[in-house]
């Protein structure tokens, strides 16, 4: 698989974000991870620790488990990443908490953006497309191809002083990238 980058002119080399995408496949991680030009963390769900080989690999970089079913230990890891962003580590997240169907967009987690909030860092909405195609929910194919990532300007934080204004933020965020990907309307699909 290729990955077709646009938008890394938007970014301050010297300035750690949040990179905040949505999620249809496995292949976001990755994606995030060697296309951003930065030096990475993510944010991920605790029960990808029981993954074969990535659950092992995640510890060694600079992945953050979140149990999100206890909501102390998951403050707890914000924390840890807040650290590491005001160190000048970058962190993806996939804020929908799940894969969504193709096509599909489910509402945002706010995780991300209190983290981004509280370091004192911009937000860089990313749309990747494609990747549902190459290797979409359910159907545990994987097809050559190229996954287009597209990241918008950042957008600063600073202005966000109550969780009012953390609303607006979390869906101007999740508009840009609904407006990208061509998504009319979040999924009212339940959690899985």
């Amino acid at each position: 698989m290729k990955v077709n980058v646009r938008g890394r002119e938007h970014l301050d080399p010297k300035q750690p974000y949040v990179f905040v995408a949505n999620h249809q496949s496995y292949l976001d991680a990755a994606s995030l991870f060697a296309f951003t030009g930065r030096r990475m963390g993510m944010v991920a769900k605790k029960e990808l620790l029981n993954a074969p080989i990535l659950g092992f690999g995640m510890g060694y970089v600079n992945v953050i488990a979140i149990d999100r079913s206890n909501r102390e230990r998951a403050v707890e890891s914000l924390k840890a990443a807040i650290e590491r962003l005001r160190s000048g580590v970058s962190f993806g997240v996939c804020p929908e908490g799940t894969r969504a169907n193709p096509g599909e967009m489910l509402p945002f987690k706010k995780g991300a953006f209190h983290m981004a909030v509280q370091a004192g860092v911009p937000i860089v909405p990313i749309a990747l497309k494609n990747a549902d195609t190459l290797m979409g929910r359910g159907t545990g194919e994987a097809w050559p191809g190229t996954i287009d990532m597209i990241m918008m300007p950042p957008v600063e934080t600073s202005w966000v002083s109550s969780d009012e204004d953390l609303e607006k933020l979390v869906k101007n965020i999740q508009e840009k990238i609904m407006t990208e990907l061509g998504i009319e309307k979040l999924s009212n699909m339940l959690k899985r």
